[in-house]
């Protein structure tokens, strides 16, 4: 079945936006521009995948292809698209943007979700479904809640209840969308623009990862892999590419591997995304907790920490899902995956020292 692919990283603002014809911000823009040619780490062969400039994406894949023992991928511009044969199209995340925007140069309506199924999707984008899914995670040795407001009083209430709390906005970026003090103005324009704002109690995080997911077509959850990667500021720098032998012994410094591997068979007997067929992802952290009954019988070098097992809940595809495609199963070197900016963004993968 011939497949288009997308890279279309401002899948996140567009969702927020909630926008048929809509801008990306520069940053987004030249995000997708320099590595529009992403997916051909992770398609089948004789797929297309969509770029702003077939030239440049061939010369900057090359620059990676032979080193991951990768085919020669098919790119192709706008203009190309009338003219192809596709049964199905692979963004890295569905919006009403990218829809519009598909459908305007070509791709026929019948192979791309109609306004039903995406304004469906977008509710599952919700940050609410990460808060939902957390009463079924919480095991012993974890740590973990988060509430919809959608009045500032509701706010001021879990700040009351929490002390220190974080406030989200329902559809955000990496970075964004995020408050750390009751900024009142803010909260309530983001109430009027998405209809409520997610609170949480603040967690002093020591270590972020994920879990990668993907769903079929018949609804069923299939793990995939760990994700070890690091943010600032809230924003992507990059992952860490090992084996998940490799990785799980990295977390068992902070974490029982038996937690770990509870917390995984709960996400996959728990999460419903009816309709939704894909990867997602679920981002997670190790937060210094309190000596409790949660703590008593764990080891002295655990003892203070615990899981937060849903973070977020990412319905699109991660650069988790990216590390996972490049990783040989059988390589014992480490390696991270860097996107770095210089006068563009770059894909990187150097040798971890």
């Amino acid at each position: 079945m011939k497949t288009l692919h997308i890279f279309n990283p401002e899948h996140d603002i567009a969702l927020a936006a909630n926008l048929s014809h809509f801008t990306a911000p520069h940053a987004g823009r030249q995000l997708r521009a320099d590595l529009g040619w992403l997916p051909a780490l992770w398609t089948e062969e004789n797929d297309y995948i969509l770029v702003e400039h077939v030239d440049a994406a061939r010369k900057a894949y090359e620059r990676l292809r032979k080193k991951l023992g990768r085919p020669v991928a098919l790119f192709v511009d706008r203009q190309e698209l009338p003219h192809l044969d596709i049964q199905q199209v692979n963004p890295w995340g569905w919006d009403a943007a990218v829809a519009t925007d598909l459908f305007r140069w070509g791709v026929k309506a019948a192979i791309l979700p109609d306004e039903e199924l995406l304004a469906h999707y977008r509710q599952l984008s919700h940050r609410r479904t990460s808060a939902q899914l957390l009463p079924a995670l919480r095991l012993e040795g974890t740590v973990g809640e988060a509430l919809e407001c959608a009045t500032l009083e509701q706010v001021k209430n879990c700040q009351e209840r929490w002390g220190q709390i974080v406030i989200k906005s329902p559809w955000s970026s990496s970075g964004r969308g995020v408050r750390f003090a009751v900024q009142e103005g803010w909260i309530n324009n983001v109430i009027k623009a998405q209809g409520s704002v997610m609170v949480e109690p603040y967690y002093n995080k020591v270590k972020d990862f994920g879990m990668e997911f993907e769903v079929d077509q018949d609804g069923k959850v299939h793990y995939l892999g760990l994700s070890l990667f690091h943010t600032k500021n809230g924003a992507y720098i990059g992952n860490l590419l090992a084996t998940e032998q490799a990785k799980r012994e990295q977390l068992s410094r902070y974490v029982s591997m038996e937690l770990l591997d509870d917390i995984k068979q709960r996400i996959i007997d728990n999460v419903q995304l009816p309709e939704y067929v894909g990867p997602f992802g679920i981002d997670m952290m190790i937060v210094n907790g309190h000596r409790s009954s949660l703590t008593a019988n764990r080891s002295p070098l655990t003892a203070n920490l615990l899981l937060h097992p849903c973070v977020e809940l990412n319905l699109r595809r991660t650069m988790g899902h990216v590390a996972l495609n490049i990783t040989p199963s059988d390589d014992d070197h480490r390696k991270v995956m860097r996107i770095e900016l210089t006068d563009h963004y770059k894909l990187s993968i150097r040798l971890l020292r």
